[in-house]
């Protein structure tokens, strides 16, 4: 038995994850700087040169994740003149070149986006989260995050009809099929790959945080009490804060210093209710 640890880390997540050992971390969850976003604060990589400048990080990620661990990878394509930016679907490729594989796809739907008009397009509500694993065989605890039946349940139950008592294929020849009757007494049912959740409205000095839902949901799937979380990109320090909330120990990098010291603030009210937990060793630095 032992405190679970949160710890923020000075420097580019290039450079300090050579200090980890392989095999050290059960989830990588991370929003990485956009291309062209954010010039004045990250230099802004240029979309033709954003899969270059990803893939040595990346190949860090690969090396310190647990073969039974996931890597979920929030980033957007934006428009330009136009047209949409490809870098996030050549990204995919170049990973999956590099010995990732591309388990899932998840969305986020930002419910409380704001409407938007250009001459070509609608405002963006939603985001990527991308998931990827070093083999098929990897840690998921897909009842930690049920939701509840809802509504629809008391009418579409009421009256069960002869396809719904059985399992009925899909017509399509699609190969999937369900038995509603299954789900009868069922006060809770799996969620789907769209996530339904608000952004982040006070930005704690941050111009891109995201909402302490996103990281939570993803460290409850994927992680036990007691693993290792890691965000290369910690920003303002969500996802350290929360999985210390979560009885997880973490590790987050930030290249500004400015938000290096904003993380620290923000795992400190979670510091306030450690409490402890079973846990591995902490994580092993050369």
């Amino acid at each position: 038995m032992r405190i679970t640890t949160a710890e923020i880390k000075h420097g580019d997540c290039l450079d300090v994850l050579r200090e980890y050992a392989d095999n050290t971390f059960d989830l990588i969850v991370t929003s990485p700087p956009y291309a062209d976003r954010r010039k004045h604060t990250y230099g802004g990589v240029p979309p033709e040169k954003y899969v270059d400048w990803f893939l040595p990080r990346s190949e860090q990620f690969l090396r310190v994740l647990k073969p039974t661990g996931t890597f979920i990878l929030n980033i957007k394509e934006k428009a330009e003149n136009g047209e949409r930016h490809t870098f996030v679907i050549e990204l995919i490729l170049a990973l999956r070149r590099q010995g990732w594989l591309w388990t899932e796809e998840f969305i986020w739907h930002k419910k409380n986006c704001y409407p938007g008009k250009w001459p070509n397009r609608f405002r963006d509500a939603w985001e990527r989260c991308l998931q990827f694993n070093k083999t098929r065989r990897f840690k998921m605890r897909q009842e930690a995050v049920m939701v509840p039946m809802g509504d629809w349940k008391e009418t579409r139950m009421k009256s069960l009809g002869k396809n719904d008592v059985i399992r009925f294929n899909s017509q399509v020849g699609s190969g999937f099929g369900k038995n509603i009757a299954n789900w009868l007494y069922r006060e809770m049912a799996y969620p789907t790959n769209v996530l339904h959740l608000a952004t982040e409205c006070s930005n704690k000095r941050h111009s891109a945080a995201f909402p302490e839902a996103l990281p939570e949901w993803f460290i409850k799937l994927f992680t036990d009490e007691g693993d290792w979380v890691l965000d290369p990109f910690v920003g303002s320090g969500t996802t350290c804060a929360v999985a210390l909330r979560l009885g997880r120990n973490s590790v987050g990098i930030e290249l500004v210093r400015e938000y290096v010291e904003l993380a620290r603030q923000s795992i400190e009210p979670a510091t306030a209710t450690l409490f402890e937990t079973p846990t591995n060793h902490a994580p092993d630095q050369r």
